[in-house]
């Protein structure tokens, strides 16, 4: 990754969050800032959504309004507040070290094991990202494993279908059942390092798009380019609201901040053609 150019990283947002990336990057994209040129993509949960529909060749537009297949509804499930607060407790206990927190946080999920909603997760992400293979543009996507709380990352080598991949990195405990991937289950790719930022290496220019930067603050190179929710956006994603208004809304608040960021980025992110 020592020779890379420009490198993509979309973060974890929630439902919402991946709403108001596509929106983002739908919009930059009109503005002709198209994130599909990067040279590597790392997608983290909410960015291993959008991230499979940049990497696959696909119009971020799509994703405007949600999706769904006909095994699965449009409705997301209501998080579980005893789960989800049991998970945030070992995440903000500073006596644990990272890796105990992850295995800690494991043993909770696994104990939410269910293939009904597995398999709900898993066709609606499928609807969603529209795309059945690994692209050839270089993808990303973490994990951690459930069992041994042990981080991994995945790309179109691992043998892993992607669109379980994508489940996989955005099971969050609590909201989402972990998914089975090659006789064992696997979380939320967040849970590795939250932006998984580090993972792009190198590459002369980083750009990270991350909905949850206001809420946890990640650690980036100082040459990164970092595109965040306005105080609009947050207002929005804050709510966490399930239906559709509020989907297209978030998406909406994404566009709305194409122009600006497109003006930040337009000169290090020209297209291949343009560059001396």
């Amino acid at each position: 990754m020592h020779d890379l150019d420009r490198a993509l990283v979309l973060g974890p947002g929630g439902r919402l969050g991946t709403a108001w990336t596509a929106g983002l990057a739908a919009g930059l994209r009109s503005f002709g800032v198209d994130l599909g040129d990067a040279d590597l993509i790392v997608g983290t949960s909410a960015g291993a959504i959008v991230g499979a529909v940049i990497a696959t060749g696909q119009d971020p537009a799509r994703l405007a309004t949600v999706r769904r297949s006909a095994n699965a509804s449009s409705a997301p499930r209501l998080p579980d507040p005893a789960v989800t607060g049991a998970v945030f407790a070992v995440l903000g206990d500073p006596g644990l070290e990272r890796a105990e927190a992850r295995r800690r946080v494991g043993r909770i999920a696994l104990e939410t094991v269910d293939e009904e909603a597995e398999n709900h997760l898993i066709a609606q992400r499928a609807a969603l990202i529209a795309a059945d293979n690994w692209p050839r543009r270089p993808l990303l996507i973490p994990a951690v494993d459930a069992e041994s709380g042990a981080p991994i990352v995945w790309d179109a080598t691992a043998g892993v279908p992607l669109v379980r991949a994508v489940a996989a990195s955005s099971a969050f405990p609590g909201i989402e059942p972990p998914v089975a991937v090659d006789g064992r289950r696997y979380l939320d790719g967040a849970l590795r390092a939250g932006t998984n930022t580090d993972l792009a290496g190198d590459a002369r220019t980083v750009v990270v798009v991350d909905p949850l930067a206001h809420r946890h603050p990640q650690p980036t190179p100082d040459s990164a380019h970092i595109l965040a929710p306005g105080p609009a956006a947050v207002r929005l994603l804050d709510t966490e609201q399930g239906d559709p208004a509020a989907w297209k809304a978030a998406y909406q608040a994404g566009r709305d901040q194409a122009g600006a960021a497109s003006e930040e980025l337009r000169a290090h992110w020209r297209p291949v053609s343009a560059r001396g």
